[in-house]
């Protein structure tokens, strides 16, 4: 198969383009700048998103478009400047995608986007599925609403689409996990907030074959909530992580605190929502790592 993987050097995109290379598929990784080829000999790049851009002759009979380009959410603090990127970022994205789908003489058989299970909105009592139409109003929802709203388009083309809703990505080097390894390593972790926030987890491992699972199940499309199927409120989150890393868990951050230092995009933190894997489980994938102290003891063997 050919895939065409636009955001394929972010840490989740390395991960998923490192099995898929495994295996006899021809993978074309879209870039702002030019790259020398892969150490892999079925991996190449193609430059879009700049003037001198030509990448739809790279993708000529691509099988599975794989969208996860956008600015991170969580490298600062959250200023309009900031906020318009991160909107923008995104739909610039999309746009090019369906763009380059335009294009193509032969479509693709399905667009893989990337997404968030911030569109949910945050709650301590609700519990978040796929089939949840009341979505929620704050600048992280209406992102993820306008982003999928944008990739949907990709439908009237006969395209099936797939927006991949991710929780909290969990791997050793990347993502949110090493920001909360840091008071552990120094001895002072905590709860953060009030620990009753829920934390909708999933280990990189599960992202990647989950996705390969949405890839071969041909009869899923629309929302998929990329989340392990036990989430758990930040105090177990925290007392889990402890516990494997043989560290206390004793000194908590007060939510006010984080609001002033981090401002709007604290809500990524002291707020949460428990959302539930409720379409890969009813399609039958299974689990890599259901579990949190069996995911982090294998992020930190």
């Amino acid at each position: 198969m050919k895939f065409a993987i636009a955001g394929g050097t972010g840490f989740v995109g390395k991960a998923l383009v490192n099995e898929l290379s495994k295996y006899d598929n021809e993978i074309v990784i879209l870039t702002r700048r030019a790259r020398n080829s892969n150490e892999k000999v079925n991996v190449r790049y193609t430059q879009w998103l700049t003037d001198n851009a030509f990448p739809v002759k790279d993708l000529q009979n691509t099988d599975i478009f794989i969208n996860l380009a956008g600015e991170s959410i969580n490298s600062g603090r959250w200023t309009e400047e900031r906020k318009n990127k991160i909107m923008s970022s995104r739909i610039e994205a999309v746009d090019a995608v369906l763009d380059i789908i335009n294009q193509l003489e032969r479509k693709p058989r399905a667009l893989i986007n990337a997404s968030a299970i911030g569109i949910y909105g945050t709650s301590e009592t609700k519990v978040f599925t796929e089939n949840n139409e009341k979505l929620g109003t704050d600048f992280l929802a209406e992102t993820v609403v306008k982003w999928e709203q944008e990739a949907s388009k990709a439908s009237s083309l006969g395209v099936r689409t797939v927006f991949c809703r991710f929780g909290i990505i969990l791997e050793k080097a990347a993502g949110a996990l090493p920001k909360m390894l840091l008071p552990y390593k120094l001895f002072i972790g905590g709860n953060i907030g009030s620990g009753k926030q829920w934390m909708s987890w999933i280990h990189l491992e599960d992202v990647v074959k989950g996705i390969t699972f949405v890839i071969e199940n041909e009869q899923i499309y629309g929302p998929v909530n990329f989340t392990a199927p036990q989430p758990l409120p930040m105090s177990d989150f925290g007392k889990t992580l402890a516990q494997v890393l043989h560290r206390p868990h004793w000194l908590p951050i007060p939510s006010f605190a984080l609001r002033l230092l981090l401002g709007e995009m604290s809500t990524l933190v002291v707020e949460g929502q428990k959302v539930l894997p409720k379409k890969l489980l009813e399609h039958g994938y299974q689990f890599q790592y259901p579990e949190l102290k069996m995911a982090l003891k294998n992020i930190f063997s």
